[in-house]
């Protein structure tokens, strides 16, 4: 069978495109990706209630929150079945919301504020119970949860979240438990 004469017999001994250029030229930066087919979404991404925050791989959020299922201090009567996904549902939001896959460091944010590194007080860990309770098999309930959480919040380095977690769960505590909880009380 002939071989093309571009194709070197030996894989080691393929060229290389830098070696292809000129001597003193580099390759151009990539350019700028625009929607130009037809099944791009050119027009804003929708938003609202239900839609959630679409990113790049923000499944991934499940994954990662399983590898930390063990590190989770969960109430009497919560589940691994309700937190995980809510966990990494925020965890996805808070990606999605610096444009990039879900990492590590997103669902250590979503455990810390929700109180499952063991920070939350009694009262706050009573209502968090309420909230998650079957969320894991209610996509709706699970909207509702990540929808309640600020950008400003999930935007903040893992470092700074101290004083803004408890803040915001202390501010959204009552309002978490009325409007999430209703169907639990």
């Amino acid at each position: 069978m002939p071989t093309d004469p571009f194709v070197p017999p030996d894989p080691a001994d393929r060229p290389r495109q830098q070696q292809n250029l000129p001597p003193g030229t580099a390759l151009p930066p990539a350019p700028r990706w625009q929607a130009q087919r037809p099944g791009d979404l050119a027009a804003p991404q929708p938003s609202g209630a239900l839609f959630g925050t679409p990113g790049p791989n923000v499944g991934y959020a499940y994954t990662l929150a399983e590898r930390v299922a063990d590190r989770l201090q969960l109430g009497a009567h919560e589940a691994f079945d309700d937190v995980i996904p809510v966990i990494a549902e925020i965890a996805g939001k808070r990606a999605a919301l610096f444009g990039r896959a879900p990492v590590i460091h997103d669902v250590d944010v979503a455990v810390k504020l929700l109180g499952y590194d063991g920070s939350a007080d009694p009262e706050f860990a009573e209502t968090r119970h309420m909230i998650v309770h079957e969320a894991g098999h209610n996509y709706y309930r699970r909207r509702e949860i990540v929808d309640t959480v600020p950008e400003q919040l999930l935007r903040l380095p893992v470092a700074e979240l101290g004083e803004a977690v408890a803040e915001w769960r202390e501010l959204t505590r009552t309002k978490l438990f009325t409007e999430l909880g209703r169907s639990t009380a």
